[in-house]
């Protein structure tokens, strides 16, 4: 029988699980592709942090897997939220992609003035920059947001650069330095998350790439030390074992950020409990202004 793999129905969820299908395929394993709707793909005129934060791309999948009704499922790693329920493995990890945001627009970048994105991280980074713009919500799948820029509701809009590259798109407009625009913990990375049944763990592991592994894992450490939920603007970025963390205000005019080595979880741990500490404000001000 095939392996049942599910997914999110977007067109990215789509393609980066056919991306996991088809190196499956090369070593010998059959799979069926089975789309699973989830809130936060039916509730996009509402912030994120209103429907449920993080996990909500994620909990239809993991019940799904707990089910019996698919053996795995394909995330972006960055929806899977810290607490997960018993019985689920991430199986593999997938060589990372591209970790930058990209900004998305045709003119000029000094006469962008209204910018759109869901992400509190993103808005803080960009109030942040020196560029004279007024953010504004914008939620819903790639095509989605593409066709409201084209529609003239904002002069640019934000995108995972990986995303972009899994679709094969390539737009006009800004790369944001990861150094500067530090992203989203496990930004640009993949995962496959199973039950702990050995006949379906096993070829799923193949697809694993340790080194990416290690530096999301040393992100999580470090986001699961800050705390802060999906509200913070907060932005966690480890490259083969150096490390870049930062906490902002949701205005973008403070911020605290620790440059160090992140070579281990342990390290993760010590260097995101140190900025849980001296972001304690920054982190109680974003949870009382949003009400999470």
């Amino acid at each position: 029988m095939p392996l049942k793999v599910g997914t999110r129905g977007s067109r990215l969820a789509m393609a980066q699980t056919a991306t996991v299908c088809e190196m499956l395929r090369t070593r010998g394993v059959e799979t069926e592709i089975v789309p699973i709707g989830t809130v936060g793909d039916d509730r996009t005129g509402v912030p994120m942090h209103k429907v449920g934060g993080q996990g909500i791309f994620v909990r239809a999948l993991d019940d799904a897997i707990l089910a019996g009704e698919i053996d795995c499922a394909v995330h972006s790693m960055k929806d899977i939220p810290a607490k997960r329920p018993g019985g689920l493995l991430t199986c593999a990890i997938l060589r990372r992609d591209s970790p930058a945001d990209f900004l998305v627009h045709t003119c000029p970048l000094e006469e962008v003035k209204v910018v759109g994105t869901s992400s509190t991280r993103r808005r803080a980074q960009l109030l942040r920059s020196g560029l004279d713009v007024e953010v504004k919500e914008l939620r819903g799948n790639v095509d989605t947001r593409l066709r409201r820029l084209n529609e003239g509701m904002y002069d640019a809009i934000v995108l995972a650069e990986a995303g972009m590259q899994r679709l094969d798109m390539d737009l006009p407009g800004t790369r944001l330095l990861p150094q500067w625009f530090v992203p989203s913990p496990n930004q640009g990375t993949i995962a496959v998350v199973s039950g702990d049944d050995p006949e379906i763990t096993e070829p799923l592991s193949a697809l694993d790439d340790p080194t990416t592994r290690r530096d999301v894992e040393v992100e999580r450490a470090v986001m699961e030390e800050i705390g802060g939920g999906c509200f913070t603007p907060q932005g966690v970025y480890c490259s083969e074992g150096f490390l870049i963390a930062e906490v902002l205000s949701l205005d973008g005019t403070r911020w605290e950020r620790i440059e160090d080595n992140g070579g281990s979880v342990l390290e993760g741990r010590m260097i995101g409990q140190k900025l849980h500490s001296i972001a304690y404000d920054l982190i109680e001000e974003a949870r009382v202004t949003l009400g999470a």
